[in-house]
């Protein structure tokens, strides 16, 4: 069968998500990581205090689910070295400066490298002020402008 438009377009590209453990974005990851094996890298943009709890919070609620179930019937044992040869867990939050990404390095990596931004961030309080509440809502409208300056591709 001929691989659709829409996957190949999405080989050799690298995606920079945000909410990564929100239940939209773990679908759209696993789709696009059975899907389009040949896709460059993967940053998620995952809340958590320190890369470690990024790191531990990406595979507890997001790779550990029954959801990743078929990539791990796909890749077996080599599925965790797919995994890391693709995933990026960056440290961030969507409600501070930069996103909250204090490592400089990274955040010009990813500002170097990133071709598709994909916005999945959300609040689960619903008693948010109304300003923070909509701030996934700003960002998906400020968010690729306010960087087109600092991306290469975008």
């Amino acid at each position: 069968m001929e691989e659709s438009k829409i996957v190949q377009y999405f080989e050799g590209k690298t995606i920079f998500i945000t909410g990564a453990t929100g239940y939209l974005a773990k679908i759209f990851l696993e789709k696009i990581l059975r899907v389009q094996p040949k896709l460059k890298k993967l940053f998620l943009l995952i809340r958590a205090e320190d890369k470690r709890s990024a790191e531990q919070r990406l595979h507890e609620e997001v790779l550990n689910t029954e959801l990743f179930r078929v990539l791990k019937e796909k890749y077996g044992a080599d599925l965790c070295p797919f995994l890391l040869s693709k995933i990026i867990p960056v440290c961030g939050d969507v409600s501070y400066e930069n996103l909250g990404i204090s490592d400089s390095k990274l955040r010009e990596e990813m500002w170097q490298e990133v071709d598709i931004i994909v916005n999945s961030a959300a609040t689960t309080r619903f008693d948010e002020r109304y300003i923070l509440f909509g701030v996934g809502q700003f960002i998906f409208q400020e968010f690729p402008h306010e960087l087109n300056n600092d991306m290469n591709y975008l």
